[in-house]
């Protein structure tokens, strides 16, 4: 695996990529690598026969008081984790190169950023955005991969490549879940034994939203409040929204059809958590 620090080699290990003909998956996470990201970098493997991924903890998607100074780092770990699923180069970039002094220009969404992640993160989108499009831009993928459990951020970057007509493919990989359906976070490093308990609750209310609406139910108050139903029976959980909407708007709708996402972002203890899941197919 190669490893590339700076802008110029990345680009120089792109344009032999491109002088050979191979097609290039590109994966960005900001680290501490688990089974979820692992399953992005399968999924790009069956897309394209090189994959790059990217590390970086982008500080412009966190606000003031959030967990940017402690959120999990292990780059050595990430690096074998990387190597051992077959990834051909791993990008690892400063933050003073991707943000040199005087940087000052930002990808700025529209309204479906204004609710749900955005009403509770103001600006965390136009960090998550601009940090995609200049990974796009330097690392130019064929295609481009990304998780299904950060449901808001994968619709806005689709958003933002129909709209800027980036020339890259988006593909969507589903959640990865843990055997008892808590899903796969880097944040999950910080819950306790209790925690990790209360947590199973975001699971179990989408899982009940999702066998009421396979049995017949569409009114999506109904759908909100047999979620809430399980949330009540946890201790330590603050549910900051239930979200029932539209894939295209992420507007909320009044009745759910096959495609409507179901979305929950609750904190637990001290780690705020998010999980989804769309109707009309396999809850994994």
């Amino acid at each position: 695996m190669v490893d590339l620090r700076e802008i110029p080699a990345l680009r120089a290990w792109r344009a032999a990529e491109r002088a050979a003909g191979r097609r290039v998956a590109f994966v960005p996470t900001m680290g501490a690598l688990h089974a979820g990201h692992l399953a992005l970098v399968d999924l790009a493997a069956r897309l394209a026969p090189t994959v790059l991924m990217s590390v970086f903890v982008n500080p412009l998607q966190f606000g003031p008081g959030e967990d940017f100074a402690r959120y999990p780092r292990d780059l050595d770990r990430d690096r074998a984790l990387a190597a051992g699923r077959g990834v051909a180069a791993l990008f690892v970039p400063a933050v003073e190169a991707m943000y040199p002094p005087g940087a000052e220009t930002r990808v700025v969404p529209g309204p479906m950023a204004e609710r749900w992640e955005g009403a509770q993160r103001p600006g965390h989108f136009a960090g998550v955005l601009t940090v995609v499009a200049k990974l796009l831009n330097l690392v130019q993928p064929d295609l481009a991969v990304f998780g299904q459990k950060d449901i808001q951020q994968v619709c806005l970057v689709q958003r933002m490549v129909r709209d800027l007509d980036l020339p890259v493919e988006i593909h969507v990989g589903r959640t990865v879940r843990e055997t008892n359906g808590l899903a796969l976070s880097s944040r999950n490093a910080y819950l306790s034994s209790a925690d990790r308990t209360a947590a199973l609750s975001l699971s179990r209310a989408l899982r009940a939203a999702d066998l009421a609406w396979r049995g017949g139910e569409a009114e999506a108050l109904r759908l909100h409040s047999l979620m809430m139903e399980q949330f009540h029976m946890s201790i330590g959980v603050t549910v900051d929204y239930i979200a029932i909407i539209d894939p295209d708007t992420l507007r909320p709708v009044e009745r759910a059809d096959g495609g409507t996402i179901v979305a929950v972002a609750a904190r637990v203890g001290r780690t705020r958590l998010l999980d989804n899941h769309i109707l009309g197919t396999e809850f994994c």
